[in-house]
């Protein structure tokens, strides 16, 4: 029931491209592990510590959606599965310790460079946001249109037609990626993601090794049956030998209500050590001592691959960042690419990227101006992102953050190259920045005022020039403040008769 109550909402609010749901249910990203620690909410990073320090892992069964997701795979797959006696659905392994661990030090290590992309590739819940925003939410959308046009053939208008323009080629392809892996690994191996390649998983499992609340197996009244093994989607439980790996177990307590001889029960450690039990064994020091091998040998190449992507930072073309990013280095250290902000943006202007900006800044979001510019007065992408990738900011900061400068190019503008009126930049842009000046003859000509322009793109989006525009939006990668537009006195007019 906890896991419906935290799934459901997280889910709905990806898909919900109708903007039903209220804008605070973000705040379910933001007690996400990863993007806790990015966005340095220390206290709901020590609330999910001490709740694994308690419980054990249950963040992995009921905080996690891609926790919740793989669940609801394998449940799936067990429907109309009876398994022939003597046959495991599942069965104990030994962990991959070495492989979890080190990738969770070289996670770490990277991210202290500021190097995010593993955070990127391997954090649950921004894969379970890429999944729902590039696969569910178009699915959603197609489904929708489909009935809004059998409703409006037959006179019914309470469902209206909506465009899928979120949703790029790459971030696509990567989601489709991930759903299958997913798909494939809860079917065949339980929690196979969450104990081998997920760097929440493996942190989570350090603290969990020590929680109060652990699972025991009664060694008198368990026959070795097997069937709580073979429902133990972490493949922690080693029946025969009466163990629970409790660095892996993600507490589900499918086992307990396997269980028909009432063998496993649910307890602090303090009342098992009374019983006379002895306590569970920690991981030996052979593994300990792989695991951190491991990592030292992949540091050194963090290192290097760290300072190298720094000194070709300033060589690449920069992408547009939402106002409240600040800097682009900022942004790419904070953001995981969950693609909240995209899903919600109003104006559509924000989408995932390709490799046009390198494989540092692979599927993050940048501020598209193809058709949509970044409503003047909207900040709700700095409201909802979980990490502070986008800081909130009010609406007077975001009228002031200049994220970019128009560009204007003479010799592509139409009023220059065919004679003809246009303007349509000029009427598009809040500020004024690009406004008209004398060309030839009765003819007027953009010209671009750069401090007073915010890179809010609405000269972009309306350029009429195909395929490359006459003016576009260069980025600044550290932002900058813009000046304020003067305001014109208002003139005061005497009305008279009817105010014609």
């Amino acid at each position: 029931m906890l896991a419906i109550l935290f799934f459901c909402p997280i889910l709905v609010f990806f898909l919900d491209f109708d903007d039903v749901l209220s804008d605070a249910t973000h705040h379910l990203m933001e007690i996400q592990m990863i993007p806790a620690i990015l966005g340095s909410l220390y206290i709901i990073v020590g609330v999910l510590f001490l709740l694994t320090l308690l419980f054990g892992r249950v963040y992995c069964s009921v905080i996690c959606p891609a926790g919740v997701f793989q669940d609801i795979v394998n449940r799936i797959f067990c429907i109309g599965k009876k398994k022939p006696k003597g046959v495991l659905r599942f069965r104990y392994r030994k962990p991959l310790n070495v492989l979890r661990y080190a990738l969770l030090g070289v996670t770490a290590a990277l991210a202290v460079f500021g190097l995010t992309e593993l955070c990127v590739w391997l954090d649950p819940y921004s894969n379970f946001g890429r999944v729902a925003a590039s696969l569910f939410r178009p699915v959603v959308i197609w489904v929708n249109n489909l009935l809004a046009a059998v409703l409006n053939s037959m006179g019914n208008y309470a469902l209206y037609h909506t465009s899928v323009n979120t949703v790029t080629a790459v971030s696509l392809t990567m989601a489709a990626i991930v759903f299958v892996l997913f798909v494939v690994m809860a079917s065949l191996r339980g929690r196979l993601f969450c104990n081998s390649l997920c760097p929440v998983g493996a942190l989570l499992s350090v603290v969990s090794r020590f929680s109060i609340f652990r699972i025991f197996i009664d060694e008198k009244a368990c026959n070795h049956c097997s069937t709580c093994e073979r429902t133990c989607k972490a493949e922690a439980i080693q029946s025969k030998q009466a163990k629970v790996d409790m660095s892996r177990c993600v507490g589900c307590f499918n086992c307990l209500s396997s269980c028909k001889r009432k063998a496993l029960v649910y307890k602090p450690v303090f009342a098992r050590k009374a019983e006379g039990a002895p306590a569970p064994a920690e991981k030996s020091r052979r593994t300990f001592i792989a695991t951190g091998t491991a990592i030292a040998v992949a540091l050194p190449a963090a290192v290097m691959r760290a300072k190298k992507h720094s000194e070709g930072d300033g060589k690449a073309l920069a992408p547009v960042t939402p106002p409240g990013s600040f800097s682009l280095e900022r942004f790419k250290d904070k953001c995981t690419a969950c693609h909240l902000c995209v899903t919600q943006c109003p104006s559509h202007v924000l989408l995932p990227t390709g490799l046009e900006y390198g494989f540092g800044y692979l599927l993050r979001p940048r501020m598209a101006y193809i058709d949509s510019y970044c409503n003047y007065e909207c900040t709700v992408c700095a409201d909802v992102c979980p990490t502070g990738a986008i800081m909130p900011i009010s609406v007077e900061e975001k009228k002031a953050a200049q994220i970019g400068i128009a560009e204007f190019f003479e010799d592509k503008c139409i009023v220059s190259e065919k004679d003809q009126d246009c303007g349509a930049c000029s009427e598009h842009c809040p500020t004024q920045a690009v406004h008209m000046v004398p060309y030839k003859g009765t003819l007027t000509i953009p010209k671009v005022e750069p401090e007073l322009c915010v890179g809010c793109g609405g000269c972009e989006s309306i350029c009429p020039v195909r395929p490359a525009r006459a003016i576009v939006i260069k980025a600044h990668r550290v932002h900058q403040i813009a000046m304020k537009p003067e305001e014109e006195e208002a003139i005061k007019v005497d009305v008279d008769e009817f105010g014609f």
